[in-house]
């Protein structure tokens, strides 16, 4: 307690602006337990890089804690780009705060003698990394905070490649950070440095998108699609990527196509909430639309809904989405022939059904920790390789490599091809999924997350893990429990027998489960949220399409009791 005062205290120098000194003076007199919160730590990176609430403090998202970790950055830059005109690129969302934070950390890297080119409004994160390859850029930086509430920003870090900072970088950085004082921040910008950047980028990247999503699909002309940004960014590219795919019969829900940080038609700007689309998908099912295509804030997460066997609309989950993706692209690459260099790519928390494709079309299957950043560091780390396309559950997927991070622009667009396309063959989205359930197994995915705020929250998280790891479960829904692997000590034993393996991944804080029937439970705290989650995965054989319903209605029956086994329903 003496040293979160003590903290606080410290930001009542001349360093400070008034407004600031007067919020902590109001804090350390009249609200401890909210000052408590505000500096018992410092803002951390994550698997998303820093994100968090708004406000003063060393635990808050504001120009200081910004400005610190833009210091460090531009130190390192400096360090080991000597004697190179050194430049980054700087993107930020619809959030509160995100121009003029944008604008400090543009400031603090010129003051640094960094060039920097700055967008003139706000833009997309598939956007920013595309630009810093597209620019030559040694960084790049968005200022967001993805689907989080709206008292929320961040700020993502990218590296020359494209994409998010990966070790031994991160560490570095991080490093480099945590050894300045606030004090140190070069807040004074030299203007001749800070360049504004508008359509010549925007017009590079919507093309590229094209290119990449567009595979002259039929039936483009019959097919009636529902647009929502959800007050974000993918208002800037994604109507007119659709445009110039040939989608004419486009609605846009107008409602939420003004960017707006207070999300007001939404509980959560997140797509991963089957709310956040309600009101697409009722606009949907008014006009008898195909499909119904929402984006995340910063637009790097996409939510799909199709008509299923019914006729109705429903949301396919991350896992659904990915996989289908995948296999349209796999198809469309074997077409033109495979030259045994390519490869795909998922999470370890994501549906196990992508290495049993990729088994399928003899292409290599690569799994990664959760956060797009290690699927781009496998780009990175195996240039002779040939990434076609890969995803994770969370409602993410990056199309070919000239993003290197999620990207729900050209997503977006190859998601309305394939549904096009199936359309126009007599089929449909959903009877597609289906028949991928045939062919590589009926695999059956369920999120729990669970929210934990706060100094007692982040212990009771830690609480639940360090219980899922010391009492192992033994068996579930009836199948023994064979292996469990361990990221934290990096070794997957099968408790059956004894044997061990090296798990050849970067440790992380993931614990899972794996029965003799595949069944696969996971747990991982958040890395950008006070969040613990739970990943249940679970499959059977799916002999032909008609009987999708019956295992579908099984499989469900199984997902549930294996909640109320773990206590987790």
């Amino acid at each position: 307690m003496d040293n979160i005062l003590e903290t606080a205290k410290s930001w009542l120098t001349d360093f400070f602006d008034p407004a600031v000194k007067k919020e902590i003076e109001h804090l350390i007199a009249n609200d401890k337990e909210e000052l408590n919160d505000r500096f018992y730590k410092n803002m951390e990176f994550g698997t998303g890089g820093m994100r968090g609430v708004m406000g003063v403090g060393t635990n808050r998202i504001n120009k200081y804690t910004l400005g610190k970790s833009t210091q460090g950055l531009s130190n390192y830059l400096n360090e080991v780009y000597k004697n190179e005109e050194i430049k980054v690129v700087i993107a930020f969302d619809c959030r509160h705060n995100s121009d003029t934070l944008a604008r400090t950390v543009a400031e603090v890297f010129s003051a640094n003698n960094i060039k920097v080119y700055l967008f003139s409004d706000l833009r997309t994160t598939p956007e920013l990394s595309f630009a810093v390859r597209h620019l030559n850029c040694h960084a790049g930086i968005v200022l967001t905070a993805s689907h989080n509430p709206p008292e929320y920003n961040g700020y993502k870090v990218y590296w020359t490649d494209g994409g998010q900072i990966v070790p031994p970088q991160d560490g570095k950085i991080i490093a480099e950070i945590n050894s300045l004082n606030i004090e140190d921040i070069k807040f004074k910008a030299n203007e001749n440095l800070i360049q504004v950047i508008d359509k010549e980028v925007d017009e590079a990247f919507i093309a590229q998108s094209v290119d990449a999503g567009n595979f002259n699909a039929d039936g483009k002309d019959d097919f009636k699609i529902v647009f929502t940004s959800l007050h974000g960014t993918s208002i800037t590219a994604i109507p007119e990527v659709l445009k110039r795919g040939r989608y004419e019969n486009v609605t846009i829900i107008e409602e939420q196509a003004k960017p707006d940080g207070n999300f007001p038609t939404v509980k959560s700007p997140n797509p991963e909430e089957p709310e956040a689309l309600s009101m697409a998908v009722k606009k949907a099912e008014e006009i008898g639309a195909d499909m119904v295509v929402g984006t995340d804030p910063d637009s790097d997460r996409l939510g799909i809904a199709v008509r299923n066997l019914d006729g109705e609309m429903e949301i396919v989950n991350g896992n659904q989405a990915m996989v289908l993706m995948t296999k349209f692209l796999l198809e469309k690459r074997k077409e033109k022939g495979f030259k045994g260099n390519e490869f795909i790519a998922t999470t370890i928390v994501s549906t196990p059904m992508m290495e049993a494709m990729a088994k399928a079309y003899g292409v290599e299957f690569k799994t990664a920790l959760t956060g797009f950043k290690w699927i781009g560091k496998m780009i990175k780390d195996f240039p002779e390789s040939d990434f076609i396309g890969g995803g994770e559950e969370s409602f993410g997927y990056m199309v070919g490599d000239f993003v290197r991070d999620k990207d729900a622009v050209t997503s977006t667009l190859l998601a309305c091809e394939i549904a096009s396309q199936a359309k126009a063959n007599g089929s449909s989205f959903y009877k597609d999924l289906i028949q991928c359930y045939v062919d590589y197994g009926f695999y059956k995915e369920h999120l729990v997350s669970i929210t934990k705020k706060g100094i007692s929250g982040a212990e009771e998280i830690k609480q639940m893990l360090k219980d899922f790891k010391e009492n192992p479960v033994e068996s579930v829904a009836g199948s023994k429990v064979k292996w469990i692997e361990d990221y934290n000590t990096s070794i997957a034993k099968n408790v059956l027998t004894g044997e061990e393996k090296t798990i050849d991944i970067p440790k992380s804080n993931v614990l899972i489960y794996e029965t003799e029937d595949g069944t696969r439970i996971a747990a991982r705290p958040s890395g950008t949220e006070p969040k613990v989650k739970f990943y249940i995965s679970t499959n059977t054989k799916l002999e032909k399409t008609e009987d999708y319903k019956k295992v579908a209605a099984e499989l469900d029956n199984k997902v549930k009791s294996i909640l109320a086994e773990l206590n987790l329903a």
